[in-house]
């Protein structure tokens, strides 16, 4: 290995920080087993677990079920739809649903938890009573469906990501539990991922909260509701599909798509500190570090899947019991030991190639009116614009076929770039979304909006 390269293997300390961690969620949380895994570069690099049971306890090939967790797996199969042109996000459900009784609401809406719906279904626990109650999408909806107009707000709704798992069914011809398997389980090689539990698997307990005695929960098949929390994992399962959500696949999903998904599509609830929601992911701010992933619960059973993009790091944390442990909590905590134990090696930087065509001309000082920018062109094709010695806005941008340049981030993303020439070839100007930037401070040669006053730049006579 080269001496600059990352060594995915943990450090002794951080290992045992690791184990240290998830002791402590499995005591104070009074949870009958507790077990975790973190992912670094692609890789499983800690697995750990922690039981009340004398003998072996369980590890990464154990299910649990995960809960919510599920959901992200369902706004997979909707952005697969999406990517293969079936379905827009724009689109309303009845475009494709038709007489669901949410047929106005946007795809978009119901990944982001903004459709305005009910965060739960009528009538009895949902989680805990038998999927016979809700034969179809009226009683999942129930006569007043909507709480919120719909786009107004986030608000949390197990019922929306029904619909999605409907959507998925009509427009796939075939059951959401066949279309997720082969679609995303099997590619990913998730084979301990299943709708219902497969040997190994964990029990799922209530512990009293007085007492340290537990009673078994029920474990109800959700029927309808499957694609909003029926699914039972592994850790190992959940750490590859946390590699997809991080660097995308494309046997999958597009790292185009998950980065889609990654990307705050509905503001928070009023009140909470997190960072709102994606497309069928939740988003959270850990003092300054931007995370990405979903908690899960169901009777008997808690779950948390977070990431780390910037560290590429993920961590997995299952539980069997109904309270206790905070599982997204201990998820974020263990990715965070890592992080900053050990921080990640920054790529090396690489000169273009020689044999690449390096437009040499776009890079250096530009000026948008009196204020400085750089101009800097990376080997990875990216060009960067940012203000120098003033504030201002920053973006990368990705060139286009067509010879112009895509804004990727911030105020400009989706803009385009121009570099515009003179009659003889020479570079003029960048003009960006009608933003003029040229060599020299309102260069008089150069079609600055509103012109530039002929007799020039002078002193107080």
């Amino acid at each position: 290995m080269d001496a600059l390269s990352e060594d995915l293997e943990l450090l002794p300390s951080t290992r045992r920080a690791l184990s240290h961690r998830i002791a402590v969620a499995q005591s104070e949380g009074r949870a009958p087993s507790v077990v975790a895994a973190v992912v670094r570069g692609g890789q499983v690099v800690w697995e750990g677990s922690r039981t009340s049971v004398e003998g072996h306890g369980p590890d990464g090939d154990v299910q649990y079920r995960v809960g919510s967790i599920t959901k992200t797996f369902t706004a997979v199969l909707v952005m697969r739809l999406r990517d293969e042109g079936l379905l827009a996000l724009s689109d309303p459900l009845g475009k494709h649903l038709p007489g669901s009784g949410a047929d106005e609401v946007t795809i978009a809406q119901l990944l982001s938890h903004s459709a305005g719906l009910a965060a739960e279904t009528p009538g009895e626990w949902w989680e805990r009573t038998p999927a016979a109650q809700r034969p179809g999408l009226a009683e999942v909806l129930g006569e007043k469906p909507f709480k919120h107009t719909p786009g107004s707000r986030h608000h949390y709704s197990n019922p929306g990501y029904t619909l999605l798992g409907s959507l998925v069914e009509a427009l796939r011809g075939k059951p959401w539990e066949e279309a997720l398997r082969t679609e995303v389980l099997e590619p990913l090689g998730l084979h301990r991922t299943s709708a219902h539990p497969q040997a190994p698997h964990a029990g799922g307990w209530a512990v009293h909260p007085w007492a340290d005695v537990m009673m078994p929960e029920p474990a109800e098949d959700l029927g309808l509701m499957a694609a909003a929390g029926q699914l039972w994992s592994t850790t190992r399962d959940l750490a590859r599909f946390a590699v997809l959500l991080t660097h995308g696949d494309e046997r999958v999903l597009s790292a185009e798509s998950v980065r889609e998904m990654r990307t705050s599509a509905a503001p928070p609830e009023p009140g909470l500190a997190d960072l709102g929601y994606g497309l069928g992911l939740q988003l959270a701010d850990q003092r300054g570090r931007r995370l990405v992933g979903h908690g899960g619960s169901l009777p008997g059973f808690v779950a948390g899947l977070w990431l780390s993009e910037a560290d590429d790091v993920a961590a997995v944390v299952l539980a069997n019991c109904t309270s206790g442990v905070a599982a997204s909590t201990v998820a974020t905590d263990l990715l965070a030991i890592v992080a900053d134990a050990e921080p990640r090696f920054p790529a090396p930087w690489l000169p273009f190639a020689e044999a690449d065509q390096v437009p040499l001309e776009l890079c250096g000082v530009w000026y948008w009116g009196t204020a400085a920018h750089s101009v800097r062109l990376k080997s990875d094709g990216v060009l960067e614009l940012g203000p120098v010695g003033v504030t201002g806005r920053s973006a990368r941008f990705r060139a286009a076929p067509d010879g112009t340049w895509t804004g990727l981030t911030g105020y400009y993303a989706g803009e385009t770039l121009r570099a515009v020439r003179r009659e003889d070839g020479s570079l003029s100007h960048l003009d960006l979304a009608s933003f003029v930037f040229t060599r020299e401070p309102y260069d008089p040669q150069a079609p600055v909006p509103g012109g530039v006053d002929p007799q020039g730049w002078r002193g107080i006579g």
